[in-house]
């Protein structure tokens, strides 16, 4: 079984070995264990357990709502309707920001184009006739 030093790990997941001490003192790697000497070894299994917890914190969910999905895993099935809940709640989060992100996309797709159209003229007078509307967010 192949396992991790904290830097391979952290080298894996694209994070810094302090992010990943800071985890642990949080409580979010109760399953990662230690050598006689207390240094952290991470298998396979706690690097797809770390990329769950990147994923969540990706989405904005503070570290102490993390902490609660881990103590459910920690808890087994009894737990099963609540971590699946709080996906759902995440996937309704994550499909809310890739809205607002395709609007702030159309606002600076305009900027661009009234930029661009600025320097071919050499002037942004171009636009001062112009009603160029810029697109609605909702």
């Amino acid at each position: 079984m192949k396992t991790y030093s904290i830097g391979e790990a952290a080298k894996e997941l694209h994070v810094t070995a302090y992010t990943l001490r800071y985890y642990d003192r949080e409580g979010l790697m109760p399953f990662v264990e230690r050598t006689a000497s207390g240094q952290r070894l991470f298998k396979e299994s706690d690097i797809s357990a770390l990329k769950i917890i990147e994923c969540l914190k990706s989405t904005g969910m503070p570290i102490k709502e993390i902490k609660t999905f881990i103590d459910w895993c920690t808890d087994g099935d009894t737990t099963l309707q609540q971590r699946f809940d709080m996906f759902m709640d995440r996937k309704s989060i994550v499909e809310k920001q890739m809205h607002d992100l395709k609007e702030t996309m159309k606002l600076i797709e305009h900027k661009c184009m009234y930029y661009k159209t600025a320097l071919e003229a050499g002037t942004e007078d171009i636009h001062k006739n112009d009603k160029i509307e810029i697109p609605a967010t909702t």
